[in-house]
């Protein structure tokens, strides 16, 4: 899925998603867009709703 973060163009990889613990995340990088937030959580569901 495409995406544009901090002035960058790339992509959210979904199916290479993986846990981190919260300990991990040393500082906060910013927030996507509402709308790609919901894309990415629409395909989600989609995927493991079957």
């Amino acid at each position: 899925m495409p995406v544009s973060f901090a002035k960058t163009d790339g992509l959210i990889l979904l199916d290479q998603m993986r846990a981190v613990d919260k300990k991990r995340l040393v500082k906060k990088a910013g927030v996507i867009a509402d709308n790609t937030l919901l894309k990415a959580l629409r395909t989600l569901q989609e995927v493991f709703a079957e």
